[in-house]
């Protein structure tokens, strides 16, 4: 167990970095952050924040000199980064990044476990692409293999009169088919360093251009009922990983069952509702798992929970919100640029309350 007073450092400045290191700062813990020049919005919440780039070995030193622990807010963290810090010092081995960092790895080490995948190709030529089109079909999506997130780095192709438009980028990519499904769905454990597992409910997903734009419980009945095909991929994925701490998978809820969109290890934005709608929230349950103390229960103490996330300019007008009926629950991050489609905070709201 991590003594009160310890370290932890976060690599990533962003905000659930922030939400990290508030849950931190409660369970008695100082928080030391890590990332280049940007809107380091978790600096806010730090003891201290080293900014520096990804490979700027020195820093990295005296970053890891100060922590007892370190864990990372996102999976793009790059490997050399993390391969540059004494490897005692992580809360869990980095094999999770490097599966995650790639989406062709994801589906076949999803797969591998049992995972249903929709149907994909490997893309590293405009005859590859070309084939994919044929062979997987349309409607599809192509994404770039690595990097990309909320929408960015692909490009979606409705028909096949509109695949003769789709231009290899030149990078390894990944060419997805389409699978009709009623709605995408999360599950979020948090694995502690002893093995011990527990689930939060799954929440039904809406989205936006790519990005998670709400999520809902209860989840609906076709969730409900995959919920316990997707948790055993999920226990499976954490278990050949040696995971510690929060790790999410997200899939589309099918006819035909659960199929595997993609995993994150790390906390969620599918989870934010834990904050205010959970017994423990996923980020003092990744705290209270990184650090060796017993996990928090995850039961649901509302019997329904909307989270909706705070985009763009929205943001400037979000005080609002707190006048209307409902009691919502606020979180801005703090960020300076209301950019259009950046995540700028999320509001809760909350029914009824489980006895």
């Amino acid at each position: 167990m991590l003594a009160p007073g310890s370290t932890i450092g976060i690599l990533g400045g962003g905000q659930l970095g922030r939400m990290m290191a508030m849950s931190a700062l409660q369970l008695g813990y100082k928080v030391i952050g890590f990332a280049p020049e940007g809107d380091n919005v978790a600096a806010a919440a730090c003891s201290d924040f080293i900014t520096a780039d990804w490979d700027d070995t020195a820093a990295l030193s005296d970053f890891a000199a100060c922590c007892d622990v370190v864990t990372w807010e996102f999976e793009n963290v790059p490997l050399g980064t993390v391969a540059a810090l004494p490897q005692t010092l992580l809360a869990c081995p980095s094999r999770a990044l490097e599966v995650a960092q790639d989406r062709l790895n994801e589906k076949a080490f999803a797969t591998s476990l049992g995972g249903t995948p929709a149907p994909y190709a490997r893309i590293e030529t405009e005859d590859d692409l070309s084939a994919a089109l044929v062979r997987v079909g349309t409607p599809g999506i192509l994404k770039t293999a690595r990097d990309g997130y909320d929408g960015k780095g692909q490009w979606r192709v409705r028909s096949a009169l509109e695949a003769s438009g789709v231009r290899f980028p030149g990078v390894t990519c990944i060419y997805e088919g389409f699978v009709t499904y009623e709605t995408e769905f999360s599950v979020i454990l948090v694995r502690g360093a002893d093995g011990s597992v527990k689930f939060w409910d799954s929440t039904a997903n809406l989205h936006d251009g790519g990005m998670l734009t709400q999520s809902i419980l209860p989840a609906g009945a076709m969730v409900e009922a995959q919920v316990p095909q997707a948790r055993d991929l999920a226990a499976k994925v954490a278990e050949s990983l040696g995971y510690v701490g929060v790790l999410t998978l997200e899939f589309f809820a099918t006819r035909e069952g659960p199929v595997f969109n993609e995993m994150a290890p790390r906390v969620h934005n599918s989870g934010h509702w834990t904050i205010e709608g959970a017994a423990t929230s996923q980020f003092e349950n990744h705290i209270r798992a990184i650090c060796g103390l017993p996990l928090g229960g995850t039961a649901t103490r509302f019997g329904s929970i909307e989270m909706r996330n705070i985009v763009g300019e929205d943001a400037l007008r979000a005080h609002a919100i707190l006048a209307e009926p409902g009691e919502p629950h606020l979180h801005l991050y703090g960020k300076r640029e209301a950019r259009e489609g950046r995540k700028m905070g999320h509001v809760t709201r909350v029914g009824h309350a489980i006895r």
